[in-house]
Formats: C-alpha cells, sequence, structure tokens
C-alpha cells in the first residue's frame, strides 16, 4: 500500500511565492530585456550603502581630473615618469588592483606619498606621488572599498580627517617652496597669469564630498566627531 506524505503548509507557501516570482521575473525579461537582470547584490545593500557607492565614485572621479590638470601644468614631471602618457599613469592609479606600493614612490603611500612632493631629495615624479598620496589617503578613509554591503563600518572621524588632510595637501600646494623659491606644483595661476580657479573648485569639491560624507555616517551611526582647528602654516597631516 502506498504510503502519501503532506507536505507542510508553510512549504506549499514558499514554493508558491518562489513560482510567482520566477514568473513576475520572466515576464519583466519579455516584456523589457534591457531591465531584465537581477543583482542578487543589491538585496545586501542598504541606502547608506548606495550613497557611500556613489560618492567613491565622485572622489575618485575629482582625483583622475585633477591628475590630469596637474600633469598639463607640470609636463616636466611626466617626464620623470618611466610612463610618458598621461592615460598609462591615470590607468596605474585608478584601473588596476593593487596595494598602492609603488617602487618609484619607496612604496609610500597615503600622507608618507604627499610628503615626497615636497621633500627636496625626492628626483621623482611629484604628480604621482601627490594623486596616490591622496587617493590612498581617500581610500583608506573608506576603508580601501568601493562597492559597500549592509555589514560594511566606514568612521566618520577618517572621512572628517581627510577632508582636514586634502586641505593641508592644497596649502603646501600653493605655498611650500623649494631651495630656489619655486612652487614644487604648479597649480593655481602664478602672478602675472590669467586667473585660474579650476583648481580651487576642484579641490573644494573633494574637501566638500568628504565633509558631507562623514556628516551623513555620523548621523546614521551616531557617533561624534571629533573638530580639529588648526593654523594652515604649522598644520600636521590627521591620523587615518
Amino acid at each position: 500500500m502506498r504510503k502519501f506524505f503532506r507536505v507542510p503548509e508553510f512549504i506549499l507557501a514558499l514554493i508558491v511565492a518562489l513560482s510567482s516570482t520566477a514568473c513576475s521575473q520572466q515576464s519583466a525579461r519579455d516584456e523589457n530585456p534591457k531591465k531584465s537582470s537581477f543583482n542578487i547584490k543589491s538585496l545586501a545593500k542598504s541606502d547608506i550603502d548606495d550613497v557611500l557607492d556613489i560618492h567613491v565614485r565622485e572622489m575618485r572621479g575629482y582625483l583622475r581630473e585633477l591628475m590630469v590638470k596637474l600633469y598639463k601644468r607640470n609636463p616636466r614631471e611626466l617626464g620623470k615618469s618611466k610612463y610618458q602618457d598621461i592615460n598609462q599613469n591615470i590607468d596605474r592609479v585608478f584601473n588596476q588592483v593593487h596595494n598602492w606600493k609603488y617602487e618609484e614612490l619607496n612604496k609610500r603611500k597615503s600622507i608618507d606619498a604627499i610628503y615626497l612632493v615636497f621633500d627636496e631629495n625626492f628626483e621623482g615624479d611629484r604628480v604621482f606621488a601627490f594623486i596616490v598620496g591622496l587617493t590612498s589617503m581617500v581610500m583608506s578613509s573608506y576603508g580601501y572599498k568601493d562597492d559597500f554591503y549592509m555589514l560594511d563600518t566606514v568612521d566618520p572621524q577618517k572621512l572628517y580627517n581627510s577632508a582636514r588632510n586634502i586641505e593641508i595637501a592644497v596649502w603646501k600646494l600653493e605655498n611650500n617652496l623649494d631651495l630656489k623659491g619655486e612652487l614644487f606644483l604648479y597649480s593655481n595661476s602664478l602672478p602675472g597669469e590669467p586667473a585660474n580657479l579650476s583648481y580651487e573648485r576642484l579641490f573644494g569639491k573633494l574637501i566638500a564630498t568628504q565633509d558631507t560624507m562623514a556628516t551623513i555616517i555620523a548621523g546614521k551611526t551616531r557617533r561624534g566627531i571629533k573638530k580639529v582647528i588648526q593654523q594652515m602654516a604649522t598644520a600636521v597631516f590627521l591620523p587615518i
């Protein structure tokens, strides 16, 4: 005598739900193939994760733009690089998976790489050192991630500190002189040249983006930010 086993009601309900979902997705694919792809990763993302993703992309875009502008303003620095094409250097920084330890920078990154720009004894590409320093510092403030999920955490203090460090780096760029009395890197207009505020606007975007993200994360996690006030002439980089 054949025995029949009763399927529990909750399992039946689950099967029906999955079948309905599958039918709905198949229908969506038939109606609009371009919108049919379903990314399972989206299930593990919150709204704040999407905001983080967007802000990291914006920061990297601004830094990429800055790299191009600085090379065009300081062509002598590109001549010091073993990669004589701007796009090759951009690719090395923004399009490759790496640990930020470049041999020509003595494997320095973040703040240590920025210091190289203003070191009289450094004979390498100062634009590359500046961008690697800024970019690795910014990425460090995001835990070296550009794709965030619900279990990921970001420290708002690090975001805030990175914004202040960008301000310090900009001040040094505009005021630190070598032994010949010249700027280590040219950015804004020099005396007698037409006004060029494009660098100022770009640096402003970098700083504002980090400050905005710090405020958002602090509000979301209810974590306070310790504000720091320094005189730029004697300011020191803050830890990330």
